[in-house]
């Protein structure tokens, strides 16, 4: 069967193709930037991947019309509030008008949970999502979830930063809101064998977990799972703002995404029960259950997929990673360093297990206070981390850099600076010729832009030095 899946590069499209092509299928793959999504799937057969915008109706002309089913897993989480439903609408009328256009039988879309009367904007999007995709000419699956609970999800990485973080924690009160969190193995098996199932055609069903929590239950289940005494005190005085500036400065998160939880974190995410779960043959697992999985996978270094690497997680990269592939000379300050090599292997090794715990191998100290001033300052700071203790593509996030080029065949990684700047920075590092070669580059904005590389280079001459020195050593 041919089947088009969109998102991905995202967090449960790359879940669920690799199930989809063990059962045989050919997966059609509409991405915004092809050299990217190349890294994830170069060694997968029965996979093309087309480049394509949702946004731009145009694009879309590449996408073969001879599909059988797609999956339609965009979404903008992290957007301006102020323009976020504007885009979803957009991109579920363009897809709505090419699907009507070729031989699609069936559309299954990932949905969230919409019962409560009072919607956060973000879930009202969805719903309005949901209706725009409705057609006449191919059948509609829909299936809305509440809180998805597996390694690398948003609010996995969260509560975890949370509950790891805090002993004590003086919280919103939108820690008491209810909530059916649901694993994200049991999220992966609904929209599997939904596929082709004509009695799911043109139906919608909620899908959620066998519980019934509050946030603060969550939190305090997760610290009984990672054996943590934790207490929490809910308060009634702290402001939305408030409540997005204590998640954005305690986790992980972007305040961008953190503002959009809040903002939905006060609606109930309950389900409406029906038969599906007998209909599909699943039985959803617990949240302790979902949690002990996911720390199965992490200590397996097996995380497939992680919110952290989607490009909206620092809100700086907008564009196709690729175009920062070629860097810039005119205009630029450079810091270059050259040794010769001693073990070409070894060295490789350190550089592509470069930031996250390892850190980066000198000067950690100034490296954190530069990441606290990052994060002061509303950028991502080292708080991202990286997905795999070894493993880098292009696209990954790494601390607050973006990993451009990793090429670890030819010996060359580029990364391309998240962090708050007065200009624009490249780091890269490349072994050839029995040589490692590792370049610095900045290119400034304006009068502040050069000010900021001068008062820095004393640091950069003491850091990057120790830097190639150790990654040699």
């Amino acid at each position: 069967m041919k089947i088009l899946v969109t998102g991905a590069t995202g967090y449960i499209g790359k879940r669920l193709i690799p199930l989809l092509l063990n059962d045989g299928h050919t997966i059609i793959c509409p991405v915004r930037d092809k050299k990217r999504a190349q890294n994830y799937y170069k060694n997968q057969e029965n996979i093309e991947l087309i480049e394509a915008d949702f946004l731009h109706n145009h694009s879309l002309e590449a996408i073969p019309k001879n599909i059988e089913v797609a999956y339609y897993l965009i979404h903008s989480m992290s957007n301006s509030a102020k323009e976020f439903h504007v885009l979803e609408e957009k991109c579920a009328f363009n897809f709505k008008r090419f699907a009507e256009s070729s031989s699609l039988k069936q559309v299954i879309y990932l949905s969230g949970i919409t019962n409560d009367t009072k919607l956060s904007k973000h879930l009202l999007s969805r719903k309005n999502v949901e209706n725009t995709l409705a057609s006449k000419k191919y059948a509609l699956t829909t299936f809305k979830a509440g809180i998805i609970v597996g390694s690398g999800s948003s609010s996995f990485e969260i509560i975890r930063d949370l509950v790891e973080k805090l002993p004590a924690m003086i919280a919103p009160k939108w820690l008491n809101t209810k909530t059916q969190p649901l694993a994200i193995r049991d999220v992966l098996s609904f929209l599997h064998k939904a596929l082709a199932k004509e009695e799911l055609y043109n139906t919608s069903h909620d899908i959620f977990g066998p519980e019934i929590l509050t946030y603060k239950e969550m939190l305090l289940q997760f610290a009984a799972v990672r054996k943590l005494k934790r207490s929490i005190l809910t308060v009634p005085v702290m402001t939305p703002k408030l409540s997005s500036y204590w998640l954005y400065f305690v986790t992980s998160t972007s305040y961008k995404l953190a503002s959009s939880l809040v903002n939905s974190m006060g609606v109930e995410v309950i389900g409406e029960k029906s038969d599906i779960n007998k209909i599909m043959d699943i039985n959803p697992m617990s949240y302790k259950e979902a949690v002990k999985l996911a720390f199965k996978k992490i200590e397996q270094n097996s995380i497939i997929s992680s919110w952290k690497d989607s490009y909206i997680s620092s809100g700086k990269l907008k564009n196709f990673v690729h175009k920062f592939i070629n860097v810039p000379e005119f205009g630029c300050f450079k810091d270059f360093k050259k040794r010769k090599v001693k073990d070409k292997q070894k060295s490789l090794g350190k550089i592509w297990a470069i930031g996250g715990e390892t850190g980066w191998y000198y000067g950690t100290f100034l490296w954190k206070i530069r990441g606290f001033l990052d994060q002061f300052f509303g950028g991502t700071g080292l708080r991202r981390g990286r997905r795999h203790p070894t493993e880098l593509n292009a696209g990954d996030a790494l601390d607050f850099w973006r990993v451009i080029y990793a090429d670890k065949e030819k010996g060359k990684l580029l990364l391309y600076a998240e962090m708050v700047l007065p200009g624009e920075a490249w780091l890269e590092f490349k072994i050839e010729d029995n040589f490692i070669y590792q370049t610095a580059t900045f290119r400034p904005h304006g009068l502040g832009g050069r000010l900021y590389w001068y008062a820095v280079m004393p640091f950069h001459w003491f850091v990057f030095n120790g830097m190639i020195n150790n990654i040699n050593k």
